[in-house]
């Protein structure tokens, strides 16, 4: 079957309509808004093509600028998925593009009109696919494979669109957009559909990544205070401590709460879960740079310190323990204080194992508790 723009129309079609579907059902799954505006913008281009195909069959259900300015509608919807992947927020200066494609609709679809129109409606697309692609640049962070290729495929396409428009204005014969003929549009249409399978793979491929990324951290979290978990904390300690010596010393802490029973007793269950969550945001602030806090399990929690000294980690501990006995005397009254003991121990060379960190920090907690609770006990490196 030979590649004429109507068998290229139909692949474009099909390949639009499969791109939008499977996206959407992608979208069911994970409720992930970027896979939403994507699908989207897939199934105006299908609408677009369909509009374009009874066209060329001689059935003029709608001017022509609204079936190609569909392809406008759908890149903003690609680039607004992109800005809600990347967290952007648009200026409303590309809501404009919604009012010149409306404002192309009362053009008419003269030839001396065709080339000006096709020009600015390719430089419209390529605006905002290459702002898409702009979006998607690192950012001091890495992207997945996915959000690369992707990155690049925008970019390319906007290129095209780029040189699509020069192309129109400075050739005469080779643009014929009613009939679907000449040079630049039936390249225009070759590259349309290439463009459509390699945008939605990479799109697919970007999602897939965060979602395999979402769950790795679901994995490493503890559900309720968003802080690392034993087996993370596991994983991670030795790389924190790989440098400890006895001129720079890491440090462990065990933080215990203190008759953490009469809050579920007195205020109820979820009392009690809203202040293991006020705790995990007090060491999520007062956390060091390079340093981690996980949630062991219960009401008992620990800190690892890259970089530490004995009157640093009793100085954290204490202002842990001010702040926290502050707060849950105020929000939820026991008949004996609600308050932490907080045990430590010093690091001086890489451990074999963090349970024996664990061990000693333990020691240091229970000799806290011993002496009256509400109080900060540090052991000396073993």
């Amino acid at each position: 079957m030979a590649l004429d723009p109507s068998t290229i129309l139909i692949l474009s079609t099909a390949l639009a309509a499969a791109a939008s579907l499977y996206l959407a059902v992608e979208w069911r799954g994970v409720h992930e808004k970027s896979l939403l505006f994507w699908s989207a913008g897939f199934a105006i281009i299908t609408v677009g093509c369909v509009l374009a195909l009874l066209r060329s069959s001689g059935y003029l259900l709608i001017g022509i600028w609204f079936a190609n300015g569909l392809l406008i509608v759908a890149h903003w919807l690609f680039l607004a998925g992109v800005a809600w992947f990347t967290s952007t927020r648009l200026s409303r200066g590309w809501l404009l593009i919604a009012l010149i494609w409306l404002a192309m609709l009362f053009v008419p679809a003269e030839p001396w009109w065709s080339k000006v129109m096709l020009a600015i409606q390719s430089l419209l697309i390529a605006g905002v696919t290459l702002r898409a692609s702009f979006l998607l640049r690192p950012h001091g962070v890495s992207l997945s494979v996915g959000a690369v290729q992707l990155r690049y495929v925008l970019l390319v396409h906007g290129l095209f669109y780029v040189a699509k428009a020069a192309s129109t204005v400075a050739l005469d014969s080779f643009v014929d957009l009613a009939a679907f003929r000449g040079e630049v549009i039936q390249v225009s249409l070759v590259e349309g559909a290439m463009a459509i399978m390699l945008i939605a793979l990479s799109m697919t491929g970007t999602e897939r990544h965060r979602r395999e990324e979402r769950i790795e951290q679901l994995a490493a979290r503890d559900p309720l205070t968003a802080l690392y978990n034993r087996r993370a904390l596991d994983a991670r300690a030795p790389a924190l401590f790989s440098q400890a010596s006895a001129a720079a010393p890491g440090a462990l802490l065990l933080i215990d709460i203190d008759n953490f029973k009469q809050v579920n007793d007195l205020h109820g269950h979820t009392a009690g879960d809203k202040l293991l969550v006020a705790l995990s945001e007090m060491i999520r602030d007062a956390l060091p740079k390079g340093a981690l806090a996980a949630r062991l399990g219960g009401d008992e929690f620990v800190i690892l310190l890259r970089e530490a000294s004995g009157d640093g980690v009793a100085a954290l501990g204490n202002g842990l323990r001010e702040a926290f006995s502050q707060m849950a005397r105020e929000t939820f009254p026991t008949p004996q204080a609600v308050t932490l003991s907080v045990g430590g121990t010093l690091v001086e060379q890489p451990p074999a194992a963090l349970a024996t960190l664990i061990e000693r920090g333990d020691a240091a907690l229970y000799a806290s508790k011993r002496g009256g609770r509400d109080s900060v006990r540090i052991v000396p490196a073993a």
